[in-house]
């Protein structure tokens, strides 16, 4: 099978539509199952969505044994193993969900020979049972998964990975393969020298994830910016990242009586009520989780349409993994950052307090990418690709913020000195809010008090609204041009670089977004969003069936189909089971497990509309 003759494609290829049901290869896909086949030890950086279980899943079922795949996402495995029994394969799932009978029984199919591919938690290897049944079983490859989590330089270090250095010595002349969406040169080089890989295919795919589309806007105070954002994905399904447990509380209340179906999603929840909130999300009951960094690795959901981060993630590889929970359907998804300068001092506060000298200098580090990434008017796409070793090949993604020109840069160089003397001449004695009042106007009975409703500089900032006036401040604030006290009321005082711009001998200059909503990135050909008016109502009727099977199976319902495959439904609306083949993402097993109802329900729709 690791030959290229044309019979052996030929198979390979009747194999991949047979089974999983589609016509061609992704990108990197064949060339890593060839050298999986051909007993090669691999390693492969693929992005979230590229379809790499698909890499080791076929390989699977074409040697004898059994492929070990080894994964830290406890909470994804059953998932996992009910996508892969959905297209046929005999696959289970060993770790510490399971009861002691349970896990028994998995490690009789293991013995027995009688699966495909089994599932397991890095830890296993640390117990000498499990290792000696390693030994006796007939396995036909290991699977590192998340294998980043191996290196001390990767952004997601896991100390029980480290026992995974063994599994060469364990078992010998079994191939190994390492998959990771991100790694840098560095990581890379880390992983296969930490796992011992023998000479591996190595095979780093772009990180370019040209269905997505990126976006940063200056976070304003209060709920109505998200809340204006989420309107704009009505019933579709999202994910909003925030720092603190108090926040992702906050923010899912909040959603909640704005009547968004929003739930809340951190590790201070029970482990029960976690559970049932990412089912719910998986399961299609609820459209938005509003999470900290603690969800995310342990979902597969492909039709995630936004990813929003209301605060400043910790790394560009934390944003870059996060943001790929979007879109892994192939169709197009929106990745919108929130960034104020304010954000910069809350996480210097939890780095500072870092004890091991090296992790604070990483962290430090990190942060300055993430601040330079959300900051600069540089596309965000050749920003992402750079940091990742990679070269974007065009001058303009023609998907991002700034390649679709929604910002623009303007002078405020006076409305700077307007606030600068404001904290001159209350002696910088006031804080931020205080002051904005001032360069208002405001009536409030503080200013009168102290006489200000006299300064030259009141109410002189009327053109501006206190958006733009906080704003200012958290700018002048970053530059250094002027500083903010400790304490539970902090003011303001000028600095070196302030007294500068008061004398006119440094400009000011803010940059805003221009009133238009950042277009989306086109998808593949065809898709959901190329669908007629007429497709769109099949397609809605096909997701309530789906939605039925997936209940009564006790499954997510993309398992039973994905949104790409609907989409092709609600396009072709075939007549025939051979023509329902024909759709992607349609193999036998599948075909014969639900084609029949979906069939019934086009031939419904048909007779109705046409």
């Amino acid at each position: 099978m690791s030959g290229h003759t044309p019979s052996a494609t030929d198979a390979l290829a009747g194999s991949l539509h047979r089974i999983f049901g589609f016509r061609s290869f992704g990108p990197n896909q064949e060339a890593i199952v060839r050298a999986l086949l051909a007993g090669r030890d691999c390693f492969a950086v693929m992005p979230t969505g590229g379809g790499k279980s698909l890499c080791y899943q076929l390989p699977a079922i074409l040697l004898p044994g059994t492929a070990l795949v080894v994964s830290p996402l406890i909470s994804l495995m059953k998932d996992q193993v009910d996508g892969a029994r959905a297209n046929g394969i005999r696959a289970s799932f060993l770790n510490s969900s399971l009861d002691p009978a349970d896990q028994g029984g998995v490690q009789r199919e293991l013995l027995s020979g009688i699966l495909d591919l089994v599932y397991i938690a890095p830890e296993r290897f640390a117990l000498d049972h499990f290792r000696e049944i390693l030994r006796r079983s007939r396995i036909s490859m290991v699977v590192i998964d998340e294998a980043h989590c191996i290196s001390e330089w990767g952004h997601d270090f896991r100390p029980d990975y480290l026992m995974l250095s063994s599994i060469v010595d364990l078992l010998p002349g079994i191939p190994v393969a390492a998959f990771t969406a991100t790694a840098t040169q560095r990581v890379q080089e880390d992983i296969v020298d930490k796992l011992g890989l023998r000479h591996p295919f190595v095979l780093r795919a772009s990180f370019d994830r040209p269905n997505l589309s990126y976006e940063v806007r200056f976070k304003e105070s209060g709920d109505a910016q998200l809340v204006s954002i989420l309107k704009q994905f009505a019933g579709q399904a999202g994910i909003i990242y925030r720092t603190s447990r108090k926040s992702v509380n906050d923010t899912a209340l909040k959603l909640q009586k704005r009547g968004f179906r929003a739930l809340p999603y951190h590790a201070g929840l029970s482990d029960g009520e976690r559970q049932k909130n990412q089912d719910a999300f998986i399961h299609d009951e609820t459209d938005i989780i509003v999470a900290t960094v603690a969800f995310g690795m342990g979902i597969d959901k492909s039709n995630v349409r936004f990813v929003i981060h209301a605060d400043l993630p910790k790394s560009i590889e934390s944003y870059y993994q996060e943001t790929g929970r979007a879109g892994r359907d192939g169709e197009s998804a929106r990745c919108i950052m929130l960034f104020s300068n304010a954000d910069i001092p809350k996480v210097r506060f939890f780095i500072d307090s870092m004890l091991d000298e090296q992790e604070r200098h990483r962290a430090l580090a990190a942060l300055s990418k993430v601040v330079s990434f959300a900051s600069a008017m540089v596309c965000r796409r050749r920003m992402l690709l750079e940091h990742f070793d990679e070269t974007y090949p065009r001058d303009n993604c023609a998907s991002c913020d700034v390649c679709q020109g929604l910002h623009e840069v303007f002078d405020c160089t006076v409305e700077a000195q307007m606030l600068l003397s404001a904290i001159v001449r209350t002696d910088s004695r006031f804080g931020a809010a205080y002051l904005v009042d001032i360069l208002l106007g405001s009536k409030n009975q503080k200013i009168n008090d102290f006489g200000h409703d006299r300064l030259k500089v009141y109410g002189i900032g009327k053109g501006h609204d206190k958006k733009f006036w906080r704003r200012l401040i958290d700018d002048l604030v970053a530059r250094k041009a002027i500083g903010r006290s400790e304490g539970l009321y902090p003011t303001l005082y000028l600095l070196d670089g302030g007294a500068r711009i008061l004398k006119g001998e440094e400009r000011v200059e803010m940059q805003r977004i221009r009133e238009k909503k950042a277009a989306a990135p086109a998808s593949k050909s065809g898709g959901i969003e190329s669908l007629s008016l007429e497709g769109k109502r099949l397609f809605e009727q096909l997701r309530l069936l789906r939605k039925k099977l997936a209940d009564e199976q006790g499954v997510p319902p993309d398992v039973v189909f994905s949104d790409r495959t609907l989409a092709e439904l609600s396009d072709i609306q075939p007549t025939t089971p051979e023509e329902m083949l024909a759709v992607s993402g349609i193999g036998e097993v599948k075909l014969a497990r639900y084609g029949g109802e979906f069939l019934q329900l086009i031939a419904r729709y048909k007779a109705q509309w046409l």
